[in-house]
């Protein structure tokens, strides 16, 4: 009698730490992921930045050549640089 009431709370001690330990894990799994988006997120934003800032150049080009104060030449050689 007195062993099945110490099997019994070993059973129930060893259940409540693995219950802590997969919460510990999932946790862990969790803030993993949410590195990683946030990294994903801040990656895709320099690159948004970076695009706008590519757009730009290239309209500020075109305005050059549509008003005449660069040639088509120039314009493809400013363009080309920018897109490399």
């Amino acid at each position: 009698m007195l062993a099945n009431i110490i099997y019994f709370t070993v059973f129930i001690i060893l259940a409540f730490v693995l219950s802590i330990a997969v919460k510990a894990i999932t946790r862990g799994v969790e803030a993993k992921q949410i590195i990683k988006d946030e990294k994903n997120f801040k990656f895709n934003k320099e690159n948004e930045i970076q695009n706008l800032e590519v757009v730009t150049q290239l309209r500020e080009l075109k305005e050059l050549r549509d008003q005449g104060i660069i040639n088509d030449d120039e314009f493809k050689k400013a363009k080309d640089k920018i897109l490399k």
